[in-house]
């Protein structure tokens, strides 16, 4: 039986993902910043197979106290989803450095110190599986979500090494980034528009708060197959590490790849002369 670890649970992504744990009998340790809500949130479940903590994945000491208390009542942890984050929205120059930090403090540096703390776990299993919640805004940029792209291409980018590091282990690491998911990630408790106010970027603000309201559940991606998605993949010998979710994800992608490719093609006689005539 797998004992799962799943941060940001108490709704959406998390939520479901570790819904679909649960249905396939494994052992859940669900966690959220407020453990009245996320206690909530599966409550009817059987205690003995899910467990609910609270956790911040900004601060360390809760970190720590997560990881110890899952091994103590399971004695394993065999999945990690980091999915623990949240958008920081609105023009670069609309966002404080302090919007900059606490975003990344979350969706970066929280994602990097909860691997900390678990793959010593896993390496002393010799297996396990890491899933790193990311977006198709860590694949392609997008205007008005600059600090939220710059934080998810973080993700992407250590996911893919991440993957190299610890293969030798046995341990498997995949960087989903997903499309468009009827989840509340542009509500207000979790989208965020920067502190800043430029006169200049009035109107092309209110086209990202405009858009961001007419999306709000509305998006195509249904969250429930994710979760089932998610659980398919789980300690699957061939998971692949980048996993790119949603019709709309693959064929953005896809697109941004095609103009990749022909970028290399147009520069590179130019790319390619600087190399050294030794």
């Amino acid at each position: 039986m797998r004992t799962w670890l799943i941060t940001g649970a108490n709704r959406g992504l998390g939520w479901h993902i570790a819904n679909a744990a649960i249905a396939a009998g494994d052992n859940v340790v669900v966690t959220g910043r407020n453990l009245e809500k996320i206690a909530e949130a599966f409550s009817g479940y059987d205690a003995q197979k899910v467990v609910t903590l609270a956790l911040n994945v900004a601060v360390e000491d809760q970190i720590r106290n997560v990881v110890q208390s899952t091994v103590a009542t399971f004695g394993k942890i065999d999945i990690l989803v980091n999915n623990a984050g949240y958008g920081q929205l609105g023009p670069f120059e609309n966002n404080s450095a302090t919007d900059i930090e606490n975003q990344f403090s979350t969706n970066v540096f929280g994602m990097f110190n909860m691997c900390r703390a678990v793959l010593p776990i896993m390496r002393g299993g010799t297996e396990g599986h890491i899933f790193n919640i990311a977006s198709i805004a860590g694949l392609v940029g997008m205007p008005g979500a600059s600090v939220y792209c710059a934080s998810k291409f973080a993700v992407v980018g250590f996911s893919e090494s991440l993957a190299q590091e610890v293969a030798g282990f046995g341990i498997k690491v995949t960087v989903v980034s997903p499309g468009s998911f009827r989840t509340d990630f542009l509500d207000a408790s979790s989208a965020r528009f920067g502190s800043a106010d430029i006169s200049e970027y009035a109107d092309f603000s209110r086209k990202i708060r405009d858009s961001s309201d007419k999306n709000n559940h509305a998006q195509q991606g249904d969250p429930a197959k994710l979760g089932s998605a998610i659980e398919q993949l789980a300690l699957h010998p061939q998971a692949p590490t980048h996993f790119v979710v949603g019709s709309d994800a693959v064929e953005l992608s896809a697109s941004r790849l095609d103009i990749r490719q022909q970028e290399l093609e147009t520069w590179h006689e130019l790319a390619t002369s600087t190399d050294t005539d030794e």
